[in-house]
């Protein structure tokens, strides 16, 4: 070294400070670049066009209530325009799309490269013997100032190939549990709109008489009140009466806020705005229902063949065994064969193209040692899902129970609530004809009048559990709520018509 900075001079300290100098301020101002970002928050604009937004995109995506809504459309409204219901499609979706570029992991890797290098001088070098420790050779080069270099390569690994082929067969299981937690949601949502929508219609039906009698009651209190303010009244049968009268103004304020309720319910489900307005078409009263004409041994085990929950199960569990598979898998040693295409500037290069090829095999020992634990791992994993599989098995059997069980004790309850909201309008014609003679008072009146109306919102409410337990009845066995000629992106009058058709038949023969 000593000989070579004799020959050649000392270094030109200046200019290297200059280059170092010039480096360390572009090194510098890209750091401070890098580093002059911040989080913003929201603005009110930002929030607001959000806001104005997401309302019209949910305007847009609906078909516009042209008439009454039947049952069948509003389930066909809920299985076409539910958010949670799209939500899931997105899932699957994006389930799907992940599963698809898993299969491009089986392919060979195929890489190009470009790459220029240049400096400002010459690059060079020299040699000292070893031996002597004298310099052997003056300074040369075998490489230009600026070279461009570029190659195609392909690879391929055998073990990658095995552990990628595991892992998109894991996410094609994936996508399917995603189509199965979507069948279950749109089973869900239809049942809810069951419930809802017999609300709604009793909420329909009974608000213009709750208006009514709140009017009534409010007159014979303001009246009552008056005779008692001028004692034209004994004190004790006025003040009992008004305490009367404000529980039955009461009781039909809460059942007109539980019916209004059910419309806002009914209208999310369908996908409607709370405060969009329509018109719900009554349905025929429920006046005979059916017995079930499947016995309990067979509900079960149509419950363990359909229902999503299970068959999510099963595809978790094949999940779980390939995660066995690729334990074992990894623990192999991994042999990669590459070959590729190189082209380079350089002209001191003899051969500035050239085709290269080989094979090569590596073993990671750790992951030999670690095998046994992984394979603990997984396996323990896969006795989870099964146990979780057992588990579901024995929550479907005991919901497929109870639906039953609650469905007939409907049946019962609804007979009876019908037979009481007949016996409860004889009772009020007779006291309308009374009051008309004036043989019965206005107290009396009035509280039966309540009691029509609570004894036919009572046999409503008992028709909209009914109508929810016949549903569930399908929740349990794992049907799906709609035939096979349906994609869902129809129109909602297709999609009721085909909707009307199957649960039609359903209802004459339920639990078939």
């Amino acid at each position: 070294m000593q000989l070579i900075v004799e020959k050649y001079g000392e270094i030109n300290m200046q200019n290297l400070t200059r280059k170092l100098l010039m480096t360390s301020l572009m090194v510098g101002g890209a750091f401070s670049v890098g580093c002059s970002t911040a989080p913003q928050d929201l603005t009110i604009a930002e929030t607001t066009q959000n806001a104005v937004q997401m309302r019209a995109d949910i305007a847009a995506q609906q078909e516009p209530v042209t008439g009454e809504i039947t049952l069948y459309e509003a389930m066909a409204r809920a299985l076409k325009n539910n958010l949670d219901h799209r939500v899931a499609m997105l899932e699957i979706d994006l389930a799907s799309k992940d599963y698809d570029l898993s299969r491009y992991d089986l392919l060979p890797q195929v890489v190009a490269n470009g790459s220029y290098y240049g400096r400002d001088n010459q690059p060079g070098a020299s040699s000292v013997s070893l031996l002597s420790g004298q310099q052997s050779l003056e300074p040369s080069t075998s490489t230009e100032r600026d070279v461009f270099a570029s190659d195609l390569s392909a690879t391929w690994n055998v073990l990658d190939f095995g552990l990628a082929k595991i892992r998109s067969e894991q996410l094609a299981n994936e996508t399917l549990i995603y189509e199965e937690r979507r069948r279950k949601a749109i089973i869900e949502i239809m049942e809810d709109v069951h419930s809802a929508y017999y609300r709604a219609v009793s909420s329909e039906r009974l608000n213009q008489k709750l208006e009514q009698l709140e009017e009534t009651v409010k007159a014979a209190f303001l009246q009552s009140r008056a005779q008692f303010a001028s004692r034209r009244t004994a004190p004790m049968p006025a003040l009992s009466y008004q305490r009367e009268l404000n529980d039955i103004q009461a009781q039909a304020q809460r059942l007109s806020r539980d019916l209004q309720a059910s419309r806002m319910e009914l209208a999310a489900l369908m996908g409607l705005s709370a405060d969009q307005d329509f018109t719900l078409q009554a349905p025929a009263q429920m006046t005979s229902p059916v017995q079930l004409t499947m016995d309990y041994a067979q509900m079960i085990e149509t419950a363990l063949i359909n229902r999503p929950e299970m068959r999510e199960s099963l595809y978790a569990q094949r999940i779980g065994d390939a995660e066995i598979k690729s334990a074992v898998l990894e623990a192999l040693p991994s042999i990669e064969g590459f070959g590729g295409l190189n082209v380079n500037s350089n002209d001191f290069l003899f051969n500035q193209n050239w085709v290269d090829y080989g094979a090569r095999a590596s073993w990671n020992l750790l992951k030999v040692f670690s095998t046994p634990a992984r394979k603990r791992k997984a396996k323990a994993g896969a006795e989870l899902e099964r146990q979780k599989g057992l588990a579901t098995a024995m929550a479907v059997m005991t919901q497929v129970g109870v639906a039953r069980v609650r469905y007939e004790g409907l049946m019962e309850a609804y007979q009876t609530a019908n037979d009481g909201a007949l016996v409860q309008s004889d009772i009020l014609e007779q006291v309308e004809a009374l009051s008309r003679a004036s043989n019965a008072s206005r107290q009396t009146l009035v509280r039966e009048q309540m009691n029509g109306i609570l004894s036919e919102a009572r046999r409503d409410n008992i028709q909209a559990e009914l109508a929810e337990a016949f549903a569930h009845i399908y929740t349990a066995l794992g049907y799906d709520p709609y035939m096979a000629d349906i994609r869902g992106d129809e129109e909602i009058s297709i999609v009721a018509e085909s909707l009307e058709t199957l649960w039609t038949k359903r209802a004459k023969m339920p639990g078939q």
